[in-house]
């Protein structure tokens, strides 16, 4: 509960089944976060859910980090979409953006009669799903694992990432819906396969038993609003109990760009690139792609070269 004795309801948390080898994560984004993130640049509405699971992939990934920094689950192809991307930052801030092409979009829509496309047609048979992490620490190497976009969801993509190039054991599901006010909900829950050891024993039984009980949860259920996420935990693992982390953490729709930062990457650049960008009022004009914030710069502010 937050000071105000109002549920939290834009959050991601970890999670324990009693009595089975599974660690687990659930996230679960209202319209107040996730809304204007999708409606920022007018998405037809199956990319805004597929790039909305994107970001909740991003927090699920994230949100079990030890450090400060930042994942990206970024998705790439030569498809009706280029570039998909969801970004979770240690400190709760989200964002996210997609690049597609209206017209292949249009055609796709008309081909699936309205259904939503799955991965291979929206990226094209080279497509490719990253999870990058980023540290805040500079001497840290960013991390990048991929995996091809071969599957029908998102989901079912990051699956195949977990069980082959971490070899954990995974199921996950993501669900993204509008509401009849036009509102963005999403919910999302993984859960991850705790191996075997001396004090445990052989974990597979009760990793069978998870994903037997994982199977039943429905994505109606996961943007439900009308049904809080502990009684939905408990619904799925009742017979032993569960318990959330003590650490929840609370999410919000937060971009990294501003104007100082900006400054001083176009201070960075050459003066022939810069002379190239110059509107005819002497000033240039940069846009965020993440949160379509406008800039507008004065020349002389970035390169005193330039005339």
């Amino acid at each position: 509960m937050t000071a105000t004795n109002k549920p939290l309801e834009d959050f991601v948390s970890g999670f324990t089944p009693q009595g089975l080898p599974v660690r687990g994560r659930v996230i679960h984004l209202s319209g107040e976060s996730l809304s204007p993130i999708l409606k920022r640049h007018a998405y037809p509405d199956h990319l805004a859910e597929i790039l909305g699971e994107a970001l909740m992939l991003s927090a699920l990934v994230g949100s079990g980090m030890k450090f400060d920094g930042k994942v990206l689950a970024q998705a790439e192809g030569d498809g009706a979409v280029s570039m998909l991307v969801g970004e979770y930052r240690k400190d709760g801030g989200l964002r996210a953006y997609t690049k597609y092409e209206p017209e292949r979009w249009a055609y796709l829509n008309k081909v699936n009669m309205g259904e939503k496309p799955h991965m291979p047609q929206l990226f094209g048979p080279m497509g490719r799903l990253a999870l990058i992490i980023v540290h805040d620490n500079p001497d840290m190497q960013p991390y990048q694992g991929i995996v091809p976009l071969a599957r029908g969801t998102l989901a079912e993509c990051a699956q195949d990432y977990f069980n082959q190039s971490e070899q954990v054991e995974t199921r996950l599901k993501l669900a993204v819906t509008k509401d009849e006010n036009g509102e963005w909900r999403g919910g999302g829950m993984m859960i991850q396969k705790i191996a075997g050891d001396d004090a445990r024993g052989d974990t597979s039984e009760g990793w069978r038993e998870a994903e037997a009980l994982f199977a039943t949860l429905s994505e109606a259920e996961l943007t439900d609003p009308a049904l809080p996420t502990q009684e939905l935990l408990y619904r799925l693992f009742h017979e032993g109990g569960v318990t959330m982390d003590a650490g929840v953490q609370a999410l919000d729709d937060q971009c990294t760009c501003n104007r100082d930062r900006l400054v001083g990457t176009l201070q960075a650049m050459a003066d022939e690139a810069l002379r190239e960008m110059v509107e005819p009022d002497g000033t240039l004009k940069v846009d965020c792609q993440f949160c379509a914030r406008d800039y507008v710069i004065p020349i002389d502010e970035v390169a005193g070269a330039v005339s």
